[in-house]
């Protein structure tokens, strides 16, 4: 260790003439640590949220997603799959088919999203029977095409005496159309693809088909909550009037497979007519808010420790008043004016880094409690909430992040220091 190095220890550790130089140095400290320890819990709770919100969308969302990249709809939804049959890390791959419809329940309409998928393949590869309400199920995969009928009257006779395809609503969809519940039937309807509307026979202008609910699905999510109703994937074709083609193909992996190496060889199978998005690309935009707010809470975390620094200097200030006569005699044994300045810059890097250490240690302890036994709630209904904790995952990354304000800050305050000391030599040599 240096001989500044030396001075500036024994200088942060030597008691102080004046017991609020002492006082304030504490205080630099704690503030800093109490500034930086901010920083690695509110970094931890927002990763703790983004990784809940992944886990929240393991129940429904597939592993990856593949849509056109032009239009809504894949002609040749089976030659894709094909190519993607062998694919390393698959589990097993699903046709989707989605788009808007007209519900009618009771004689109240609703528009809804339907979800067309193979039920067996989706409850397999999903968590979806986890999200479904107690003595509901998932929709059988029968499906026997609606004949057509003129009249709407005529449709609902048919219901009333015809065994009916299975669908699984929302409960956003079983309340906004009428408190629906299981085994309640209701017609959905769809507009042609082709032809003309017929004023005088409206009902000739839509393709119609009828379902039974199966059961009724929670997930806590907005855009599967809302308005959506899963149906067998030959319901769907036949409402939406398409052959083979698909909306989506959805992809499940193998336990422990590699997602992003995954959905690169899948792209380079298939060439740029298609998107191929992973789990987090699907819910970019959530992601993204998260992400924002977490580093908009660190700008405004790191502009606090800078006020902490103001602490620091007024530290080094007095210190270096407290101790002119030692400068002036420093300066009369032959020390340079630059060295005794670094006693001081070292002294207030000290200052810096032993309040950065502390609370970065204190903060992973805090987020390390928080984790173990969830002493900090959220505050609301249990019932209603995800999560009745805040959630914490300690990023070591993120924990070095905030380290770096610390060494910053440790540096601009060493310089500032190491001016004043120098100018003090002058005034106390011509004293």
């Amino acid at each position: 260790m240096s001989l500044t190095r030396r001075i500036a220890w024994r200088y942060l550790r030597s008691k102080k003439s004046h017991g609020a130089v002492s006082a304030i140095a504490a205080v630099s400290i704690a503030g800093v640590a109490i500034a930086t320890a901010a920083v690695v819990c509110v970094l931890s709770v927002f990763n703790g949220f983004r990784d809940a919100l992944e886990q929240k969308f393991d129940t429904m969302a597939p592993d990856i997603a593949i849509s056109p990249v032009k239009g809504k709809v894949m002609q040749n939804a089976d030659s894709v799959m094909a190519l993607l049959a062998d694919l390393p890390g698959l589990k097993d791959a699903m046709p989707v088919v989605s788009d808007k419809a007209l519900a009618l329940y009771g004689g109240r309409e609703l528009p809804v999203t339907i979800k067309g998928v193979d039920p067996a393949k989706m409850a397999a590869n999903t968590g979806v029977e986890s999200t479904i309400l107690p003595a509901g199920r998932m929709p059988a995969p029968y499906y026997e095409e609606m004949p057509e009928f003129e009249y709407l009257e005529d449709y609902e006779e048919y219901i009333a005496n015809t065994p009916k395809p299975e669908a699984l609503a929302s409960i956003g969809a079983a309340v906004r159309i009428g408190s629906m519940v299981e085994g309640d039937s209701f017609l959905l309807f769809a507009p042609r693809r082709e032809g003309r509307y017929n004023p005088a026979n409206p009902a000739a202008s839509f393709v119609a088909d009828s379902v039974k609910v199966s059961g009724i699905f929670e997930t806590r999510q907005r855009e599967y909550d809302e308005d959506m109703v899963i149906v067998p994937i030959g319901l769907a074709r036949h409402l939406f009037q398409y052959g083979d083609e698909a909306t989506a193909i959805e992809l499940a992996l193998q336990p422990g497979a590699d997602m992003q190496r995954v959905k690169a060889e899948a792209e380079r199978r298939i060439g740029g007519a298609f998107k191929v998005r992973d789990r987090r690309e699907m819910q970019e935009v959530n992601f993204r808010m998260i992400n924002i707010e977490k580093w908009v809470s660190f700008l405004l975390l790191v502009f606090i420790l800078m006020i902490a620094g103001f602490n620091i200097i007024s530290t080094m200030t007095m210190l270096v008043l407290e101790k002119r006569r030692q400068l002036s005699v420093m300066s009369a044994i032959g020390m340079r004016r630059g060295a005794i300045g670094a006693i001081f810059s070292h002294e207030s890097m000290m200052v810096g880094l032993t309040g950065g250490v502390i609370g970065i240690a204190l903060g992973i302890v805090l987020c390390l409690i928080q984790q173990e036994f969830g002493v900090i709630h959220l505050a609301g209904d249990p019932s209603k909430l995800l999560m009745t904790v805040y959630p914490v995952k300690i990023v070591w990354g993120d924990v070095a992040l905030a380290f770096v304000p610390c060494v910053v800050l440790g540096l601009l305050t060493a310089l500032i220091a190491s001016r004043f000391a120098r100018q003090r030599i002058t005034t106390v040599t011509a004293e």
